[in-house]
């Protein structure tokens, strides 16, 4: 994902505009990466600091939510199953993400260091971030 400075610029936003007209015009359907390159006559890096600020910018303003999948590409506005299966996706994504840190970094740390108050802290904080989103995982 680019740097909080290339979503917020002025050349970012102007490409998120581009993405966001070109996305509606393809809609109901989604666009993958090389459509979306080809549709809007931007360059890989151009689409990618578009997508991040138009996500940005469409929280922000309460446009329709951009999704991302494997088999479709991107979309705006999508179904309510088609966004729950994305989130659910996400979800299962940073719940694995979670868990490699706290087997691969904090928990090594931990052993290492079993009184130190920071690891203590940290391995209490990550333990309740992974049980909650176990839990939004497999509802």
């Amino acid at each position: 994902m680019p740097r909080a400075s290339r979503r917020k610029g002025d050349a970012a936003r102007r490409h998120a505009d581009t993405i966001r007209f070109v996305l509606f015009e393809a809609r109901p359907a989604s666009l993958l990466m090389h459509q979306l390159i080809r549709a809007s006559g931007l360059s890989d890096s151009q689409v990618r600091s578009g997508l991040a600020a138009l996500r940005d910018e469409a929280a922000s303003k309460g446009w329709p939510p951009l999704i991302w999948t494997r088999a479709d590409g991107y979309q705006l506005g999508a179904e309510r199953a088609a966004l729950e299966a994305y989130e659910r996706a996400v979800v299962r994504e940073k719940l694995t993400q979670f868990r490699r840190f706290i087997t691969g970094t904090v928990a090594p740390h931990a052993a290492a260091h079993p009184n130190d108050k920071w690891v203590k802290h940290i391995v209490a904080q990550l333990n309740s971030i992974e049980s909650t989103l176990d839990l939004i995982a497999s509802a």
